[in-house]
């Protein structure tokens, strides 16, 4: 079985598009119990007398989600805004060529320079898929106008440009504190960055573009098709360099380009036998049973086959630690730094998957996964 019949077997279907109010955070805008709920965690942030917690924590926090709150709006659902706009606001002041584009005799000299030119403007990871409709939102929800809206892309967008942006190690580490929502935050800011520059890009090749963050359409399912890692348990992309340690941003376009296709390197089999991030889930919202196709509620999607995550016990407990979580990325064994061990590591996870007892079990013992002091992210 080659990659692409691999990954269309886990698309058993049927598949219906996702409406983005069904996302967890869309309901706690709108949905009276869970907007009730998330008033504590959305209100005014006061600090604590608690590493992780205190005024500097959430500042930094804050500080790190600037760029997107104020100059994309791509988590309020406002994909018509800022850096994800699905147009140039001002083609006159931005210096775009009126009525000229290149002309595309090679396609894969031109994918290889859109990748260039993604990693220049600040991606760790891109990769190419043509655009598969399932994975568009059917409705889009603006939490600013309180719009709930069908969305259709127009066909000629054929294909997605997919980027991750890797997240701080050292920070990350720090989940479920101050120090990892304020990786967390950073990452979102870069994914409207580099989305918006990308798009502006290939806008200046005479092209059409829209970039989006985690609206418009589900990242993940488009990021596998693109080649950049596979579904962990975690209900994560885990990517063979970064692990679960990345956001997804994408651009569509008609550009002509050349897909890449999905890579398996033994996520899969060693999501099946390891079980740490279930095992430090605070909330239990993540599943030590087999794969399903079923939805746990709403905010699932069913039809393919994967590890369910029940968002609902997952953000009740982002509500009481009035922080974000990611432990389940912070004790992924995927999740390390570069280096030759961990890179001959892999290649045992890729070529040897009964080997992955041990590999979880030396991940223990080496005390990979443990949250350190939170303070510590002010040191050096």
């Amino acid at each position: 079985m080659n990659a692409k019949e691999k990954y269309q077997s886990l698309l058993v279907g049927p598949i219906e598009r996702f409406d983005q109010r069904n996302d967890m955070f869309r309901r706690a805008r709108y949905d009276p119990v869970w907007r009730e709920r998330a008033k504590r965690y959305y209100g005014p942030a006061q600090g604590q007398d608690r590493a992780g917690y205190t005024q500097e924590d959430y500042a930094l926090r804050n500080g790190a989600w600037y760029v997107e709150r104020f100059f994309a709006m791509g988590i309020y659902g406002s994909n018509l805004m800022g850096l994800y706009a699905w147009e140039c606001p001002d083609p006159r002041r931005a210096r775009l060529p009126l009525d000229a584009r290149i002309e595309v005799s090679d396609p894969a000299e031109v994918s290889r320079k859109i990748k260039r030119a993604a990693r220049f403007f600040g991606a760790s990871l891109v990769g190419i898929c043509e655009l598969d409709r399932r994975w568009v939102y059917s409705h889009v929800s603006n939490d600013i106008t309180g719009e709930h809206t069908p969305l259709e892309i127009p066909e000629e967008y054929r294909y997605a440009i997919v980027m991750a942006i890797e997240m701080d190690y050292r920070l990350i580490r720090t989940s479920p504190a101050g120090g990892a929502a304020a990786a967390t935050g950073l990452g979102y800011s870069k994914m409207a960055f580099v989305a918006g520059l990308l798009a502006q890009f290939i806008r200046g090749l005479g092209y059409k573009a829209i970039p989006c963050g985690n609206d418009t359409a589900l990242s993940i399912p488009i990021a596998i098709e693109a080649g950049l890692g596979e579904l962990g348990r975690n209900g994560l992309l885990i990517t063979e360099k970064f692990g679960p340690r990345v956001r997804l941003c994408k651009v569509f376009t008609d550009l002509p380009l050349v897909p890449d296709e999905p890579y398996f390197f033994g996520v899969d089999d060693f999501c099946r036998q390891c079980m740490k991030c279930a095992q430090d889930c605070p909330s239990r919202a993540i599943s030590f049973g087999g794969k399903t196709t079923e939805a746990l509620n709403i905010s699932n999607n069913p039809g393919v086959l994967k590890w369910p995550v029940n968002g609902e016990q997952c953000y009740k407990y982002w509500l009481a630690n009035r922080m974000d979580c990611a432990n389940c990325i912070r004790v992924c064994p995927f999740n390390k730094e570069e280096g030759w061990l961990h890179d001959l590591v892999r290649l045992g996870v890729k070529n040897a998957p009964w080997l992955a007892p041990l590999f979880v079990w030396l991940d223990g013992v080496l005390g990979y996964g443990r949250q350190p002091d939170p303070a510590t992210i002010w040191d050096g």
